[in-house]
């Protein structure tokens, strides 16, 4: 779906971000998803029509496997109807009117697929009338006269199904909301809050938490409880009036959770603006952050290699999107463990954007802003220079995968080398990662894969923001790491025999680690 959104420039959508089916109610204008219960949302219908589409149809519209219906009229496509129609095997139902540039010869293999009335294909046809020249749609396939009758039947449903569907998205789309951050720290006066996000009352905390009955974990904002809203579980942080961050980030983070939805961001239920009493109402997330599991605070079990990598890949797919996926982009300010929260099958989601700041569109990589954030996560170009950019997450992001593998605190002045980077580093010159990976794991992982995250990981702590990678990097490599860890786990020893090579603090500084 990026990929359309790219062909055919369609970044003037505002729903456009994030994932295009989750949550569901923000799906993305156009579009039909369906939500098995044991498996990922598919999209099943897309809708394009009169979005003043020009070029050729795209190839990536193939890769929608469970597509159904797909309306791509009204538009000034031009070139050949694609082969590639015939192929996708859910597909009922293609419209095609209204592109005057597009070639009407209907490839061999589509018209097999229309003959067999497996298939509707809705083109357009020139007709005459009095005098003027018109396109009328027409439905190009082989039929008796009552099979045609019954196909446009089914036709106008759709349409009437389809003028539904587009009042329903227009009435659930959200507002648009401002993203400046007011810059005082007491709440303004006249200041309100724009959002689609449910405006609870104080007496509707109370009653959601049972009188804040439940203690989930404390922070800098304040403390969190446990509540239940509607048979939902949620998680209610409530501002301490003796908190060190104030109404500016209670605002900024209702607002940027209010217009970002993303699969591994914490979703935002609600807010409590009442009087002196603030509030954030999040998604529940049963197995609490990833600094407790690593520690052993959650039961004692211990994470496994694999569930460390899918956890890393989820956190950077939530950060890559902040990074790449909103308009305007977004720097969260704050990575680390206690901000990736870990739901009931230690699935990963990005956590507390009270800090998160965005960049205007203009072609600007860095902003000029107060330093802010937590001592040993701290990117120090940005501490040195107050030029806050996209790497100074990575950065932080780079110390949270040496605390995954490490599982070792990010400073401790017990060690040779207090900063987690600088010991990891220390202890790698003498080319055994098993020093430093952690114990608990009884060598149960996979050791190119080891090594791998560990030069990524030195990487994206690289001191000159320059030569640190992208976070879009980092997912592409990190997925690698996950395929290393399978393959071992599957049995296949022939990803994984290749030998070891010398490490050097140059070699982690490359964009593209390399399995040992």
């Amino acid at each position: 779906m990026v990929n359309i959104k790219a062909t055919y420039d369609l970044s003037k959508k505002v729903s456009w971000q994030g994932d295009p089916c989750a949550p569901q109610s923000y799906r993305w204008e156009g579009l039909n998803c369906s939500y098995p219960n044991s498996d990922q949302p598919r999209i099943i219908s897309l809708n394009l029509a009169e979005n003043k589409l020009t070029g050729t149809i795209t190839p990536e519209i193939s890769k929608l496997t469970n597509l159904i219906e797909l309306d791509l009229s009204k538009n000034d496509l031009s070139g050949e109807i694609p082969a590639f129609f015939a192929d996708m095997k859910l597909l009922k139902l293609i419209n095609l009117s209204g592109n005057p540039g597009l070639n009407s010869t209907i490839p061999d293999s589509l018209q097999q697929r229309l003959d067999s009335k497996s298939l509707t294909l809705i083109l357009s046809k020139t007709v005459t009338l009095k005098g003027k020249s018109k396109e009328v749609p027409i439905i190009a396939i082989v039929a008796s006269v009552a099979g045609v009758f019954a196909l446009l039947v089914i036709l106008a449903i759709f349409f009437l199904v389809r003028k539904k569907n587009g009042e329903s998205t227009k009435a659930t789309e959200p507002p648009s909301v401002p993203t400046d951050i007011v810059n005082n720290e007491t709440k303004p006066f006249n200041l309100s809050i724009i959002t689609k996000e449910r405006k609870f009352t104080y007496s509707e905390v109370l009653k959601m938490t049972k009188n804040f009955e439940r203690v989930l974990g404390k922070g800098g904002f304040g403390t969190v409880y446990h509540g239940n809203l509607d048979d939902t579980q949620v998680a209610v942080k409530m501002l301490s009036h003796s908190s060190a961050q104030g109404y500016k980030e209670f605002k900024a983070e209702v607002e940027l959770l209010s217009r970002v939805h993303h699969r591994h961001l914490v979703g935002l239920v609600g807010y409590c603006d009442d009087g002196d009493n603030l509030a954030l109402i999040y998604e529940y997330m049963a197995n609490g952050d990833l600094r407790e599991n690593m520690s052993g605070k959650r039961g004692g079990n211990v994470l496994t290699w694999e569930n460390r990598m899918h956890i890393a890949v989820e956190a950077a797919q939530g950060l890559e999107y902040l990074h790449n996926g909103c308009r305007p982009p977004m720097v969260h300010r704050d990575v680390k463990t206690t901000n990736i929260l870990l739901n009931d099958r230690c699935g990963a989601k990005l956590a507390d954007f009270g800090l998160s700041r965005s960049f205007p569109i203009d072609g600007e990589s860095h902003v000029a802003t107060v330093v802010a954030g937590t001592p040993g996560y701290l990117d120090p170009e940005y501490y040195r220079t107050n030029w806050l950019s996209e790497k100074s997450d990575v950065y932080s992001f780079g110390v949270v995968l040496l605390e995954i593998v490490t599982n070792q605190p990010v400073i401790d002045k017990s060690r040779e080398r207090p900063h987690i980077n600088e010991w990891v580093g220390f202890m790698l010159t003498k080319g055994d990662i098993k020093s430093i990976v952690d114990p608990k794991l009884m060598v149960d992982y996979d050791t190119n894969g080891a090594w791998k995250i560990v030069e990524l990981a030195l990487a994206c702590v690289n001191p000159s923001s320059n030569r640190r990678p992208t976070m879009a990097h980092v997912v592409m490599e990190l997925n690698e790491c996950v395929a290393l860890e399978n393959a071992r786990r599957q049995g296949n020893e022939e990803m994984h025999t290749r030998g070891f090579v010398d490490f050097s603090r140059s070699s982690a500084s490359e964009f593209s680690p390399g399995a040992r």
